[in-house]
């Protein structure tokens, strides 16, 4: 975008540099001119130059100040595309809602239901018939009216079927239960790609902080081993001591390329969730890896479970779903009733006439069809107790998970995280002064570094347990 901003900037610059070099040679020529001129002409003539020369500049001013001024925004929006690479985490789970491509393919069921829904409404099409009998088609001179009219018989009918027992209304009512199971479902599918979202974007967040924190303990321990440096050049440490910091700086670069790592990979396990077309390849997660507390009861959390879970509701559904079909089974098992009306025209004489069929039920009544929906009934009232508690189940031990979480967290922050700052800051400035050895230092250090780890794994932990929280009660407000 740039490169054609400056080629076009720099092709109107270039016009603007020849007519300049054009100018005073204008100006020679008109002079030479005007020299032939009578003096008052020429009066005129040097007036009218000079205003020429005065809008010319005036031109030229207003030429560059619109080129500075398109420079200046441009620079401003590419900066604001720039720093619209960033998204947090509401903003990921609206993208993926929109964008995710097996969402998309999931809520087409919601319309081929509803398409179901119009093809059960749909009443029995009329039916015409027609025919033409004794035509003498291989005696063409027998083919008269009088022959037409006396011999061959033709009939036309209209007939139509009568749907007993409520068929069609049985069909719909089946259809649009079953369009409401299939919304539940797909709002369940939606909870989960909720879920996986929170659930990446929490570990973008995580690999993050630990990628800032692996770079800080590089440059330190960088210092280090510059410290080292000097006093093997001083004569203070041995050479194996000063071997031991170089050596140990090898696992801080490894900490380093790990976490890089991580990042890459957090980011695009998140990018395929939102869809890869929805955000740009060098995009960013806005947010912090902090602990955050929140004061819920359990009760209260499975009550809201009960109500909001789309699972529970879709199973709930199902069990209206099944009486349905038990229904259309019922009014399937009633027979149709067809009719017809029939006009003749038989040896000169015109008739109309009138019939009806029906099916006499004696030994197929659907009777296998509305036994096996009866059971049907009895399997999904079952599968909805399965459901509710699953729910119990699932928010049962999220509530134990967020817990723990929350109490490890808790611990890190009651001071045992600055406990470990303080003890490794104590063994470094020890260890420069001389006044402990350089195994108490490098001790301190991995010390260090492994509660700095585990507390962020304690914080992604905790963030994660109340995502998981949210996503087995089925909403993402709860109680602070």
């Amino acid at each position: 975008m740039f490169e054609r901003f400056f080629n076009t900037n720099s092709e109107i610059l270039c016009i603007l540099q020849r007519q300049k070099q054009m100018l005073p040679r204008a100006q020679h020529d008109t002079a030479l001119a005007d020299a032939k001129r009578p003096r008052c002409a020429r009066v005129r003539c040097a007036n009218r130059i000079a205003s020429g020369l005065a809008l010319s500049a005036a031109k030229g001013c207003l030429v560059r100040s619109i080129l500075v001024a398109v420079l200046v925004l441009t620079v401003r929006a590419y900066g604001q595309s720039q720093a619209a690479a960033k998204i947090d985490l509401e903003q990921a789970i609206q993208l993926a809602l929109d964008h995710n491509h097996a969402l998309k393919a999931a809520r087409t069921l919601i319309d081929q239901s509803r398409a179901q829904e119009t093809t059960a409404a749909i009443r029995p099409n009329p039916v015409f018939t027609y025919d033409d009998l004794f035509i003498p088609i291989f005696s063409p001179g027998e083919l008269n009216s009088s022959n037409i009219d006396q011999v061959t018989e033709f009939d036309v009918s209209f007939g139509w079927t009568f749907e007993r027992g409520g068929k069609r209304k049985a069909r719909v009512r089946a259809a649009r239960d079953q369009t409401a199971v299939t919304g539940s479902q797909v709002s369940d599918n939606e909870r989960t790609l909720t879920f996986n979202v929170a659930q990446q974007f929490v570990a973008a967040l995580q690999a993050e902080s630990t990628l800032q924190f692996a770079k800080q303990d590089l440059e330190s321990f960088r210092k280090t081993v510059q410290i080292s440096e000097d006093q093997l050049k001083a004569g203070a440490i041995s050479q194996a001591d000063y071997l031991k910091t170089k050596l140990q700086l090898l696992s801080f670069q490894t900490d380093v390329s790990s976490a890089q790592l991580a990042v890459v990979q957090a980011l695009a396990s998140l990018r395929a969730l939102l869809g890869y077309d929805t955000v740009p390849s060098n995009y960013d997660v806005a947010g912090e890896l902090a602990y955050t507390p929140l004061h819920v009861g359990r009760e209260d959390l499975i009550a809201m479970a009960l109500d909001l879970r789309p699972d529970l509701r879709a199973a709930t559904q199902g069990v209206t779903s099944a009486g349905s079909q038990h229904d259309l089974a019922v009014a399937n098992g009633k027979r149709a009733l067809t009719t017809a009306l029939t006009y003749s025209h038989v040896s000169g004489l015109n008739n109309l006439g009138f019939t009806m069929n029906i099916e006499i039920p004696i030994f197929d009544r659907n009777q296998g069809e509305i036994a096996r929906t009866q059971y049907a009934i009895t399997q999904a009232q079952e599968n909805k107790i399965v459901a509710e508690e699953t729910v119990r189940t699932d928010v049962a031990n999220a509530y134990e998970a967020f817990q723990t979480a929350d109490e490890v967290a808790r611990l890190y922050e009651s001071g045992y995280l600055k406990n470990s700052q303080d003890s490794r800051d104590i063994s470094e400035f020890a260890y420069r002064h001389g006044a402990a050895s350089l195994l108490d230092f490098l001790d301190a250090e991995r010390s260090y570094r492994a509660i700095q780890l585990a507390y962020r794994q304690a914080l992604g932990a905790h963030m994660l347990a109340v995502e998981q929280l949210k996503e087995t009660v089925g909403t993402r407000k709860l109680g602070r």
